[in-house]
């Protein structure tokens, strides 16, 4: 999938580079996660984000961007304060890959080295799709969970997913044609399955192998004292996980004309 996501990059920058409003950068910060492991702080950072990225200005004011972005979330009911949840024992970790077409509004007038403002707030809303695939330790071995179907799903639930980008963020020109940028966004994707989580346990005679059984319900890990029956809750029932990344950017703009949107 990188392969893919850097040979589109690459023809989006080539095409017509030398426009007076190319802009392309690259990003790293934090990703966060709000599911059924992590149900009440959106600001729960479990894991790194980086981001590679080309934009096209429109104006001083509007421009979309095109971005490829990596970040890892997990959880674990073990760290949880509540010891319901820390019996319930499950764990996650997920790697997504997310490919969006972003439109961004600037509240100031700006292009670098032009505009007489020095830097503007920005918001953003787009589009995206997101590759994801949890997965769990057991026993120090790595199992993907979806193959698993812990909750007894008729079959694997897709591991793509649509998702709708927003955030807000500052713009700032360093000198010349370099920006900083610093943003913060949600992502609400059309699925429940970044954590392997969503509804009830199921019947662990129907489940296709040992591990899966384990996995599904890992309450008795430790105790020896299972938490589960067949249909009830494992998940919140909330139809959607989010995730959410924060990042500092830097990047160029291709300006060859100044005059163009001198105002």
């Amino acid at each position: 999938m990188l392969k893919f996501v850097t040979a589109i990059l690459l023809t989006f920058i080539s095409f017509n580079l030398q426009a007076q409003t190319w802009e392309v950068g690259l990003g790293g910060g934090g990703a966060a996660y709000m599911g059924d492991l992590n149900q009440t702080n959106p600001l729960k950072f479990s894991g790194g984000a980086g981001s590679i990225f080309v934009k096209r200005n429109f104006n001083p004011y509007l421009s979309a961007r095109l971005t490829y972005t990596y970040g890892s979330i997990s959880a674990a009911d073990s760290t949880s304060s509540d010891p319901l949840t820390r019996q319930r024992n499950l764990s996650f970790t997920d790697h997504l890959n997310e490919i969006s077409l972003i439109g961004e509004f600037n509240f100031m007038n700006y292009i670098p080295g032009v505009s007489h403002n020095r830097y503007t707030p920005f918001i953003y809303l787009g589009v995206a799709v997101v590759n994801y695939n949890p997965t769990a330790i057991y026993r120090g071995t790595k199992y993907d969970l979806r193959p698993l179907e812990t909750e007894g799903e008729s079959k694997p639930y897709p591991n793509n997913a649509i998702s709708i980008p927003y955030g807000v963020g500052i713009k700032y020109n360093i000198t010349g044609n370099w920006n900083l940028i610093a943003d913060i966004g949600y992502r609400q994707p059309n699925t429940d399955y970044l954590d392997d989580v969503s509804g009830t346990y199921p019947d662990p005679s129907k489940l296709h192998s040992n591990i899966a059984r384990i996995l599904s319900d890992p309450s008795g890990e430790k105790t020896g004292s299972y938490v589960s029956t067949p249909g009830s809750q494992r998940g919140d029932f909330k139809p959607h996980d989010t995730y959410m990344f924060a990042q500092f950017s830097i990047s160029y703009t291709f300006v060859t004309e100044k005059c163009y949107f001198e105002q």
